[in-house]
């Protein structure tokens, strides 16, 4: 399978940053899939509480209609991030799969922060679409969004679901005020706990994280760094791909998806999974 990532920048409205969007689109032709940064239709408007934003959800329909009709038009599966309307005063951060002209399902997130700078509680309703792989043309696709990445449990729900594959829009970056120390401790624990998740559930990983610098207008904090580093890794959770930390990107990869048959035959673990041991995980802290 030949997969395709975008990282790109905001461009300071959303028509421009589409058309942008599909400036790189064009540059990966071919591609079976096509994987988009979480929210990169806008700017990552979660920095602040603003109740301006949630204007932003209202074409979500219409959003859908015309990712779809690129999907058809590119003749390729095509994973959105995408801000959704579900109701008045209702709103999910979803992902939507399109499958060369067809919506194939969606994700809403489920895990939501509540961080400087990361005022997503304030946006998102958590999902209640449950951890559920989507059936494609290329494959069943374990799609989560960002926070998501850092729950071992929802990555190894999807696995045991039939998940192909596991992919994580993505918006995630520095504040410049914290050091050069702390900023690499960041990045390296953002891969490898993503690379965790392939390694435990034997499937390659898709991850696509945002790039550029957005400055928060309502002075709550300087802004966002957005780190970029959208990679690829294998089964084995051997990098494969990985984009730079300030450059606008579009590249592919080759993906082996029986490596997983592979992988499991020498590394069994879900054989030795100890499933009636596990009750504990249900609860929020077992004390």
């Amino acid at each position: 399978m030949k997969v395709g990532l975008i990282q790109q920048k905001y461009h300071g409205s959303k028509k421009a940053t589409i058309q942008k969007t599909l400036e790189l689109i064009e540059k990966i032709p071919n591609a079976d899939l096509i994987v988009l940064q979480e929210l990169h239709q806008s700017e990552y408007f979660c920095k602040s509480e603003d109740i301006k934003h949630f204007e932003l959800a209202k074409d979500f329909n219409l959003d859908v209609e015309f990712w779809r009709w690129v999907s058809e038009e590119k003749k390729v599966v095509l994973v959105t991030s995408l801000f959704e309307e579900r109701a008045k005063g209702l709103y999910h951060n979803t992902a939507v799969v399109l499958d060369r002209g067809r919506v194939a399902g969606k994700y809403r997130k489920m895990h939501i922060p509540d961080d400087p700078g990361f005022y997503e509680k304030f946006y998102f309703t958590p999902g209640d679409l449950g951890f559920e792989p989507i059936d494609t043309s290329v494959g069943r696709l374990g799609v989560m969004v960002c926070w998501d990445q850092w729950y071992p449990e929802a990555a190894r729900i999807m696995a045991l679901k039939g998940a192909d594959l596991l992919i994580y829009p993505t918006a995630i970056g520095w504040f410049d005020k914290d050091s050069k120390e702390e900023k690499a401790k960041q990045l390296e624990a953002w891969i490898k706990v993503q690379q965790g998740h392939a390694i435990a559930n034997a499937l390659p990983l898709i991850s696509v994280n945002r790039v550029g610098f957005e400055k928060d207008e309502s002075g709550c904090i300087d802004g966002i760094r957005f780190w970029g580093n959208s990679f690829v890794c294998g089964a084995q959770g051997e990098m494969l791909l990985q984009l730079s930390s300030d450059k606008e990107e579009a590249k592919t990869v080759e993906l082996e998806l029986d490596q997983t048959y592979e992988v499991r035959n020498i590394w069994p673990f879900l054989r030795d999974r100890r499933v009636e041991s596990y009750e504990c995980l249900l609860k929020r802290y077992c004390d």
